[in-house]
Order: structure tokens, then sequence, then C-alpha cells
């Protein structure tokens, strides 16, 4: 099964579309720490989205650090993969690093965090889903103030979700649990869990972990393979599914699939 990789709206799978019937208005997606896949998650969902009865998807990120003006970051990512043309940022700073220290270092203002409540739902009133993108982990400040993507999230209680991004390999069973640990205790709703790199020739330890995460009481939503970002859209939508990895019930392949509401999609 395919869905759209441009945002001309075309007909999306049955089994897609029942899937992504279940997400939430507002879905933000968060790691367990910087570089996990969270561009390639966003990505792939507001793909999936823009298919499901030509919906009109908005990306935004909050706080993009670590890219020049004049350099392609995050969002333009997100565009280059889903074809998904709305998209913004809330602020770009060049530092590498958390919002606050980066915009201290260039005497840049942060927005707060009712600017970036407001963008949300503004963007909410036109779009049928908004996709919103941290910096970092869950807990990483978006402002001067100490607000984080939790504390975004915590403003819109009624129609949204965070979608948690994991690494493979050693030490993610902590980070994982630490961060759905956060959100649960800050009443959160967590729709699943993306692992957002996986490697076409994975170690033990990965394959017990994938194991682990299809034992968690929080759903898994499934993997981005690895080197997914550098695939053309030909290859995104012509290469095939190979087998089951140790027979734990996921479909891995070059191209980036994605299990929204227990389907599975390619980016």
């Amino acid at each position: 099964m395919t869905i759209p990789t441009h945002s001309a709206a075309q007909p999306l799978d049955p089994d897609i579309a029942t899937g992504i019937r279940g997400l939430p208005r507002i879905i933000f997606v968060t790691g367990t720490d910087t570089g996990v896949g969270k561009t390639r998650t966003t990505a792939a969902l507001a793909s999936a989205l823009s298919g499901y009865r030509d919906g009109t998807v908005a990306v935004y990120k909050p706080a993009q650090t670590g890219v020049a003006p004049d350099e392609p970051g995050d969002i333009d990512e997100v565009r280059r993969l889903s074809g998904v043309d709305r998209v913004s940022e809330g602020v770009r700073l060049l530092h590498p690093m958390a919002p606050p220290a980066a915009a201290r270092r260039e005497g840049a203002v942060l927005p707060g965090l009712d600017d970036h409540v407001r963008r949300i739902r503004a963007e909410a009133e036109t779009a049928s889903h908004v996709l919103v993108e941290g910096a970092g982990g869950l807990l990483v400040e978006l402002d001067g103030e100490g607000h984080t993507l939790a504390d975004l999230a915590a403003c819109f209680p009624d129609d949204s979700a965070t979608i948690v991004v994991v690494r493979s390999g050693l030490g993610t069973l902590n980070h994982t649990l630490l961060t759905l640990e956060a959100l649960r205790t800050r009443k959160l709703p967590v729709a699943g869990l993306v692992i957002g790199c996986w490697p076409s020739d994975p170690e033990p330890v990965e394959t017990d972990n994938l194991k682990f995460f299809y034992g968690l009481n929080t759903p898994f939503l499934g993997a981005v393979p690895a080197g997914a970002s550098s695939l053309v859209k030909a290859d995104l939508l012509d290469q095939e599914p190979t087998v089951d990895e140790h027979n734990v019930n996921v479909t891995l392949s070059t191209t980036a699939r994605i299990r929204v509401g227990g389907y599975q999609t390619v980016m």
C-alpha cells in the first residue's frame, strides 16, 4: 500500500485511512533525544495524513537550532519528503544547542508559550491535522520561562496526543520509559512509539529492544529504516516490504514505513 508523496490530494488506501481516522487533530512529535528521527517521522505522518479525505496538514516547529538563515532546516526536510508545503517555524537559531542557550549567544528573543499556542490554534482552524515537532527531547526548554514541549502539549487537552520517537540500540529502554513516565505524570495522552532509524542489519540488542517495545502498553507504531531520507520519491513508492524481523510482526524495508493506528503506511 502507498500514500501520496506530494501535496496534491489523492485517494488513500482504505486500510491506511482506517488507521489514520483515530489520530487526534493535533499531534506532538517528540523524541527521547536529539537526532533520533523526529523529522523523518513527522514527514511520514504528514504524507499519510495529507492523503486522508483530501486532508490539509500543517507542520509547525516551535524552535529550530543549529541552522543558518539560508540553510535548509527540519521543516524543509519535512516538505521535501512529504510534499506538504504548509510548514513553519517559531524561531530559527544558529547555534546547535537548546533554544534558550542558543538565543542568548546571538541576542535573540524567543517566542513565549502563548505565542506557540496561538500559532498552533491558528493552523488548526483551517488544517485537518497539525503536527508539532519538538526540539531535542520532551523536557528541553523552548523559551526563557522554562516551558517545554510537554507544557505546550498540556495547552491542548481536548484533541491532541504525543508520538515518541526512540532509538533502536543500547540505552533506549531507559530513555523511552523515562519519557513515557514524564508524559503520563503530566496526564498527556500518548499516541505511540516510533523507532526513528532502524538498521538494515540489526544487532541482537536491537531486535530484543523491538520485542520489548511491542510488549509495552503504549502502541508501537512502526520504524523508519536507516537511509530513508536519502531515497528519491520513486524509490519510496516502488519498493516492497521484506520479511518479518525475527517473528516480531513488523515489516521493515528500505522504504519509510510507519504503522498508523495499527495500519502500515509507506512514506
